[in-house]
């Protein structure tokens, strides 16, 4: 079975939240302190059984700031399970819950108690007289089809109580952020490796026998002459300080011969081309990490072949902890081919590079108490063809655009070298500490991108920056084809209250080419190897000091110099000249009108 949906509201920093889940892993992305946390922490209130009843009972900073404890209300977490049908431990565990044939719903709720609801109703407690005290948690399923989570009030009775140790058949793990797996493999309670051991039902001959060689190694150890020494010096002390009342014989062994305690003390030992047998603690923390969840995939795996589970979903903070960018896409594909749920919180690009967009659900900060959520993929304005073209697109840079508070799109290199410091200098304005991500598209096939900015999508300001012709800085018109060359896009049906195009008269090379940063390319110039282009722009420097120019003269001045960047731009590589140019924006007065007001409105509240 799966979790198909789930809804919150009035948890934490989710006011309301209604999403559909992935079958298989799901990847919960967005800056940091969007509620990444709180999302995988309120699917544990619902179905955690190893989650403490203490945290089911809410704080005051549990619940949303929006809501007025001292007014009756209520926090609730559901979800919706589908594909259980026909599986026997499966359909035995949610067939209270069902709701309707083939889905079945579990609800958390924190409102007030029966007797505070029975009080209100009969007026002997009035509204806004109500403490924390007064509310308790319920975990409730099935209810009436017909009532959505979304419309539940907290004054409604819906479902039937669910029993906390029914969900002891609902297998959850969570996996925290800052995690200790080597710590956790060695912790009998916490090691997935016990709890394989357990899953693989070793008979009773074969424990006994396993029992039987640890008593043997215990007494060839206890027998050899330091250690009997050792031990008989041990009894000897502890009978005179105990006295003879309480004392006890005294020997040394591996480990008390039985097979909990083979089971406790098992550990894992590696080997590699440098050590044989050596313990995890010498292992790098990235590699732990993907030991401790294989060894967990493999315990899942077992009780799936058992015919053991009644459930189970693998909730991990930031798997890619530790791991280069290689180990994270080999520990997502394992998790995406497991026939089991997985649900991740990431800040990993290379991850969200690779997943696919059905699997994003994006939280965003909107700038109020509340967090906006969305599945890109099920926005209705963004066809089949449109999602197959952004996860090619969504690659481990342009991804990047998920995680900000506020998108620039740009063309290509040039801009993303050049823009970022020339604001900084100009302007005074650090993009990156503003949250403005500038992600080059290498392109002007802007219209897919910006199909993901919107109230339904991603609720984030994305300014595009292009040229005037909309062609693309590396298409050649000159060079001959037998068909002609599509129109350039039209991007005014794009814009809306997320959106808005920013073009220049001509293309960025020209554009950027101000009087103001002359300077700027004339350094540049010279440092790549065109010293008669840094001279001609020099000279051009001079001619602008004129106090008697006039406009037109001054146009004429520097329409040339203009020609004279970009073509200085093709020639040696326009990424590598506007890389060459931003090492010297402290040469630069000005930025041309189209970027200021960019910015300006990506700023604007």
């Amino acid at each position: 079975m799966q979790i198909s949906r789930v809804v919150i509201r009035n948890f934490r920093s989710f006011e309301e939240l209604d999403v559909p889940i992935s079958q298989n892993t799901t990847c919960v992305i967005g800056e940091n302190n969007s509620g990444k946390t709180n999302f995988l922490h309120a699917i544990r209130l619902c179905v955690d059984s190893n989650l403490s009843s203490t945290y089911r009972s809410l704080l005051g900073n549990d619940i949303h700031s929006t809501v007025d404890i001292s007014h009756p209300n209520q926090v609730l977490v559901g979800l919706e399970i589908v594909d259980f049908a026909g599986k026997i431990n499966e359909e035995a565990l949610v067939g209270a819950w069902q709701c309707e044939p083939g889905k079945a719903r579990v609800f958390y709720r924190f409102r007030p108690k029966l007797s505070i609801r029975e009080d209100l109703a009969a007026d002997e407690i009035a509204p806004g007289d109500l403490t924390i005290e007064d509310y308790h948690w319920e975990i409730c399923g099935g209810g009436d089809p017909a009532r959505d989570l979304t419309a539940i009030s907290w004054d409604e009775d819906l479902g039937t109580s669910i029993r906390f140790s029914d969900l002891q058949s609902f297998l959850v793990v969570f996996l925290p952020a800052l995690r200790d797996v080597e710590s956790d493999l060695r912790q009998f309670r916490s090691s997935p490796l016990a709890r394989l051991i357990r899953a693989m039902d070793i008979d009773i001959a074969e424990q006994e026998d396993l029992v039987e060689k640890l008593r043997v190694a215990n007494e060839e150890i206890a027998e050899a002459p330091s250690i009997k020494k050792i031990a008989e010096s041990i009894d000897e002390s502890f009978k005179k300080v105990a006295g003879p009342a309480f004392s006890m014989d005294v020997d040394l062994g591996v480990a008390e011969p039985s097979f909990q305690t083979i089971v406790r003390t098992l550990r894992v030992l590696l080997s590699n081309v440098a050590l044989d047998d050596f313990d995890p603690s010498s292992n790098g923390l990235g590699l732990n990490n993907i030991l401790y969840v294989s060894i967990l995939i493999e315990y899942f795996q077992k009780r799936i072949e058992q015919q053991k589970s009644a459930g189970q979903i693998l909730l991990i903070e930031e798997p890619e902890a530790h791991l280069h960018p290689q180990l994270q896409l080999t520990l997502f594909n394992a998790l995406r081919d497991l026939p089991f749920q997985s649900i991740l919180t990431t800040h990993s690009t290379h991850i969200t590079a690779h997943a696919d967009l059905e699997s994003y659900v994006v939280l965003t900060q909107r700038g109020v108490p509340a967090v906006s959520a969305s599945v890109p993929a099920e926005d209705e304005s963004i066809s089949n063809q449109e999602v197959s073209d952004l996860e090619r697109y969504l690659d481990a840079t342009k991804s990047n655009l998920l995680y900000a508070k506020k998108v620039m799109l740009v063309e290509g290199p040039a801009e993303l070298f050049l823009i970022p410091p020339i604001v900084k200098e100009v302007m005074d304005i650090d993009l990156d500490r503003e949250g403005i991500s500038v992600v080059p598209i290498y392109g002007v096939h802007f219209d897919v991108y910006a199909k993901l900015f919107g109230e339904a999508a991603l609720p984030k300001k994305c300014a595009i920056i292009t040229d005037g012709d909309l062609k693309p800085s590396d298409a050649n018109p000159e060079v001959e084809g037998e068909d002609e060359l599509p129109p350039p896009p039209n991007f005014a049906p794009l814009e809306n209250d997320f959106v808005k195009v920013f073009a220049c008269a001509t293309t960025f090379e020209r554009a950027i080419t101000l009087s103001s940063t002359l300077n700027m390319f004339a350094m540049a110039a010279e440092e790549i190897g065109a010293p008669r282009i840094a001279q001609r722009l020099r000279a051009g420097i001079e001619a602008l000091k004129d106090p008697t120019l006039n406009g037109e003269d001054r146009k004429a001045i520097l329409t040339p110099l203009r020609a004279a960047v970009l073509n200085t731009s093709i020639r040696f590589g326009k990424a590598r000249f506007a890389q060459i140019a931003a090492r010297h924006v402290e040469h630069a007065g000005g930025i041309p009108k189209y970027l200021r007001e960019s910015i300006e409105w990506l700023l604007e509240p």
